[in-house]
């Protein structure tokens, strides 16, 4: 599976640069602001440019992955790999951001990439291998070819997998959960549930109700407090029912 780079910033790059153009050839002479403005529009429009028409490869297969992007080059064995997730990435707010692969490089990973992350389930220094913001391709469709090919290596720990009913949306307000540990807490139930493994659903399900025991943390602005306890006592259901299954993909 080839993925391709997600190009709908394009016509808004080249729309700045042609208005720079044009409002830098009608300024008159002396006129300080609206040169300044036409510059920083070419400026703006050229980095986008630079950055959507970079050369840019991501392939999955059977041997691996074929990288050619910024900051990361090379074909890698899936061998090379200890583990992979796909997680919502963090945002400065708490909430999850756009979806992101991340890899936890095994001893035959050759020097290069820079652990820049940690894995979603264990805290392990990861690579991040694709901003899938970059691609045309859904988070779906990655998680699917990802689990064909590289097996029990790969994890989905996205937050915003379903789970037959319950709600992980929470409103949010004054004196709240702090939205940053709770998302923290769900990632980890949720690629617990994900890879079906008794012994890591157990250790979610004691992280969840040692959190809870020593109180989770209250921010000025959080989660509504009674969304998430209901929303965790779920969960921790699902980590001790042997029958429940997060999600099926296809192969």
């Amino acid at each position: 599976m080839e993925l391709h780079r997600n190009r709908s910033s394009l016509p808004l790059a080249i729309l700045c640069v042609v208005g720079g153009v044009v409002l830098l050839s009608c300024s008159r002479e002396g006129r300080v602001l609206p040169i300044l403005v036409a510059l920083g529009s070419i400026a703006l429009g050229a980095v986008v440019l630079v950055g959507v028409l970079r050369p840019f490869r991501f392939a999955i297969g059977p041997e691996g992955l074929d990288v050619r992007r910024s900051g990361l080059r090379g074909t890698y064995r899936w061998d090379q790999f200890d583990a992979l997730a796909l997680e919502d990435a963090p945002r400065q707010d708490g909430r999850p951001g756009a979806p992101r692969l991340l890899g936890v490089p095994a001893a035959g990973m050759p020097p290069g990439p820079k652990a820049t992350a940690q894995h979603p389930v264990d805290g392990r220094a990861a690579i991040e291998l694709l901003d899938l913001a970059q691609v045309r391709e859904t988070p779906e469709e990655l998680a699917a070819a990802l689990t064909r090919f590289a097996g029990d290596r790969f994890t989905d720990s996205r937050t915003s997998l379903g789970l037959d009913g319950l709600e992980l949306e929470f409103t949010e307000g004054l004196r709240g959960y702090r939205m940053d540990r709770v998302n923290e807490l769900i990632r980890r139930a949720r690629a617990a549930l994900a890879r079906d493994d008794r012994s890591a659903r157990l250790a979610a399900r004691s992280e969840i109700e040692q959190a809870r025991a020593a109180g989770l943390p209250v921010a000025l602005r959080g989660y509504n407090t009674g969304q998430v306890d209901a929303a965790l006592d779920r969960l921790c259901a699902a980590l001790t029912d042997e029958s429940a299954t997060d999600r099926k993909t296809a192969p």
